[in-house]
């Protein structure tokens, strides 16, 4: 269980210097922005929200003082954007469309060199997509109608390949995962055959 908290303490420190940047990534062109603490993952709208959704389901996990420093980030992120609607939709359509080539790739790629713990990593991708679908489909923001098409013939290419099975990232973050929406953290790949 410490290596779970471990985890999580790192999304909260992460969370919290991606919300603080998030103004300035707002007002660039760059889509992977680098953090100004080294070490640190690229900023991207996939990688808040799927913090902020991961953090803000499992609060109980966390102590006292990283729920505040999650609530302060998680302001910090909205308050950015604050009549930036389109600049938001913009950046988040891009970054969408940069994740979805990601995962498309791998998804080609999967069956011929993927291990268990490959596609455990790689499938952050998948759920970065997931959490930008989301913010986007709430208003003021409007999701273009072509993703979730995509994404559903994305998924059911992975489904060609998929056994369902035990969930594959830490337990402790299960509830904050269901498997009716996460299916594809539930489970592995099939064996190639030859």
């Amino acid at each position: 269980m410490s290596e779970e908290k471990t985890k999580l303490a790192q999304d909260v420190f992460i969370l919290k210097e991606m919300s603080g940047e998030i103004v300035d990534y707002l007002r660039s062109d760059v889509l992977f922005w680098p953090m100004m603490k080294g070490g640190l993952p690229r900023l991207t709208l996939g990688g808040c929200l799927l913090r902020q959704h991961r953090l803000l389901a499992l609060r109980d996990l966390l102590s006292t003082e990283e729920q505040a420093q999650v609530d302060t980030a998680v302001t910090q992120f909205n308050q950015a954007l604050i009549e930036k609607t389109v600049r938001f939709e913009q950046k988040a359509h891009q970054e969408l469309k940069a994740r979805i080539r990601q995962w498309s790739e791998y998804l080609k790629d999967m069956q011929w060199k993927t291990t268990a713990a490959d596609y455990a990593t790689a499938v952050e991708t998948r759920a970065m997509i997931m959490a930008i679908i989301q913010k986007l489909q709430h208003p003021p923001y409007q999701l273009a109608p072509r993703i979730p098409k995509h994404i559903h013939l994305l998924d059911n290419d992975l489904r060609h390949y998929w056994h369902t099975g035990s969930f594959i990232w830490p337990e402790a973050w299960q509830p904050a995962y269901p498997q009716t929406a996460y299916w594809w953290l539930y489970g592995g790949l099939k064996k190639a055959t030859t």
